[in-house]
């Protein structure tokens, strides 16, 4: 599979080539010069729940709220919802529609497994590999490769509060932070300190937090 990076405004061609073990396994695999890092993308658990339970929820509604205007026939199959109006039924239907469309965009991310991918880091070659699947299209797979001399510190983004957020990224020289974990990751802040140590020995880089 050939696909293209865009490094300091040049295109760079690769040959892209998923690792067996990265991608059969939600676990790392590393050696003393090689670590494969597996992404896990949509198909997670808590993804599944949300995008039945919405599917299930949404079409409730919509049936709920068809049977305020659809006649008797229809109506006598719901006797506990005979006094719902036909205002409230128009709106009822309105949130079927719209959780549908939302469970429907759930279940295509699952289907494409968007998010998904791998982080190869390799310090025989010097090189650093970033692959994600995305949405279909033009740019559906996503592949950026680095110099691993370019990686200025590996950087952990803590913000807490309600919605606290906890992301790992490499500073790249010219590049920017390129993040390596997704936002909705849940990780404890132990698991990412440690992650995050692990990944800057192994390139040997020091770490930065913020």
């Amino acid at each position: 599979m050939r696909v293209t990076s865009e490094i300091n405004g040049k295109f760079i061609w690769g040959i892209l080539s998923i690792p067996k073990k990265a991608t059969g396994s939600s676990m790392s695999c590393r050696s003393e010069h090689i670590w494969i890092e597996p992404i896990t993308g949509a198909r997670k658990t808590s993804n599944f729940c949300w995008a039945f339970i919405l599917f299930l929820g949404s079409l409730g509604f919509l049936l709920v709220g068809t049977s305020s205007y659809l006649g008797r026939n229809l109506i006598s199959l719901f006797p506990s919802q005979q006094i719902v109006f036909f205002p409230q039924g128009i709106v009822m239907s309105f949130y079927g529609i719209a959780g549908l469309f939302i469970s429907s965009y759930l279940w295509c991310t699952i289907s494409w497994n968007v998010g998904s991918g791998y982080d190869r880091f390799d310090r025989k070659d010097g090189i650093v590999c970033i692959f994600r699947w995305g949405f279909p299209g033009k740019n559906r797979r996503v592949f950026l490769r680095f110099l691993i001399k370019d990686i200025q510190s590996v950087r952990i983004e803590v913000k807490e509060g309600i919605y606290a957020r906890r992301v790992l990224y490499m500073d790249i020289r010219g590049q920017g932070a390129i993040p390596l974990t997704r936002t909705d990751e849940n990780f404890t802040p132990r698991e990412m300190e440690q992650k995050a140590a692990e990944l800057a020995y192994f390139l040997r880089v020091p770490i930065e937090v913020f």
